[in-house]
């Protein structure tokens, strides 16, 4: 099936005792046993509940993989990653991460025996350089938040392969969808998305999944998914399947504002520099025109005042665009990383890579672009 019939059909059938199209919601704790061990399938909802299995289908169709798994939000789905680690372990990542993920890494695994590396994946030899014999999971964000760079991932998992076959690889598909790129066929073995976001579409759910091909790591992670309990409920995954019918026209529209928002801020005289990887300009555009279909919602940009004061008064005055955390709604929401998704990075460590308060990061929804641009344009006059 084609992307867009996927997004329908993948993994779905009509729920079989009624033949209702769309899964009903089993709003249920547990499910009766006709004799000590025997059910239909089910026992109790943290192993696994009829809702989530339908939506778990859908994830694994869309990313092309053989296993799906829907978490309790996104940073659920990342600590079940990492509990396939142990201690003296060593994690290699991107130097431009989500702020919770770094928060994650540092504040609470690291006490745990876990070690990281931080480097540029701009380029892949410095992430061949870096791994070494403790080297367990290399962690990919591509596109990076909130900076859009981009990562190879097609060269970065064939060079951390060859050097050693038993590192995992995971790539964090947030930004990107598995409308733009499909990370399992360019040789990863773990995506994971914040389904909060795009996947859901609405604002109305918070949800993690993680995709995967290989029956080892599936039944690895089921395990520590049904030990530590982050699971996606009922309700929430029927929310996250409907979203998941419309990803595929919600994206073109999403894709298509990006570059004209991108084009326009590009352009703009109060506008310092503008982050978008569909810009030939980018230093990564070659790699993001070879792996990803579209470039995305995603614009990241700097005002020439870089001061806070003319930052503040931006997002102040912004009316369509919404001045609050998230991405991915069909509403255009607006983001200052500093203040925002990224204040738990230390300053000194968000400066050496660029965020700096004037630094504004915007989820560019399925709005008329014409009311878009003229909400930028007024906000940025003020």
């Amino acid at each position: 099936m084609k992307f867009s019939t996927k997004v329908i059909h993948g993994g779905q059938k009509p729920e079989e005792s009624t033949g209702s199209v769309m899964p009903p919601i089993f709003q249920t704790s547990t499910y009766a046993q006709s004799s000590p061990g025997e059910h239909k399938g089910y026992a109790y909802s943290r192993s696994a509940n009829p809702s989530r299995t339908a939506l778990e289908k859908a994830l694994a169709a869309i990313e092309n993989a053989n296993y799906g798994f829907a978490f309790s939000s996104g940073l659920a789905a990342i600590d079940c990653v990492l509990r396939l680690l142990k201690p003296g372990d060593e994690v290699i990542a991107g130097d431009d991460l989500y702020g919770g993920t770094y928060r994650m890494f540092t504040r609470l695994f690291e006490k745990y025996g876990l070690q990281f590396k931080y480097v540029d994946m701009d380029s892949v030899s410095n992430v061949s350089e870096a791994i070494s014999d403790q080297t367990k999971l290399v962690w990919i964000e591509t596109p990076t938040n909130p900076l859009m760079k981009i990562a190879d991932i097609e060269e970065i998992s064939n060079a951390v392969k060859r050097q050693n076959k038993d590192v995992l690889i995971a790539v964090d598909n947030t930004f990107a969808t598995p409308y733009i790129q499909q990370p399992l066929d360019l040789g990863v073995d773990i995506v994971m998305h914040s389904a909060t976001k795009y996947i859901g579409g609405h604002s109305d759910l918070v949800m993690g999944a993680l995709m995967v091909n290989t029956e080892e790591i599936a039944k690895e992670l089921h395990f520590i998914q049904f030990a530590a309990g982050a699971i996606a409920g009922p309700m929430d995954s029927f929310l996250a399947l409907r979203g998941i019918k419309t990803l595929d026209v919600r994206m073109q529209r999403h894709c298509e504002n990006g570059i004209a928002v991108a084009n326009f801020l590009k352009n703009h005289p109060k506008v310092g520099k503008v982050y978008f990887p569909g810009f030939e300009s980018h230093p990564n555009y070659n790699v993001a025109k070879k792996q990803m279909r579209d470039f995305g919602g995603m614009v990241s940009f700097k005002l020439k005042d870089e001061s806070k004061e003319a930052t503040f008064k931006f997002l102040e005055n912004i009316k369509l665009f919404t001045l609050a955390e998230s991405l991915g709604g069909v509403e255009s929401l607006a983001n200052h990383p500093v203040t925002m998704t990224h204040g738990s990075i230390p300053e000194e460590d968000r400066l050496k890579i660029g965020i700096t308060d004037s630094l504004v990061r915007l989820s560019v929804g399925i709005e008329n672009i014409e009311d878009l641009l003229q909400d930028l344009d007024q906000a940025l006059k003020a």
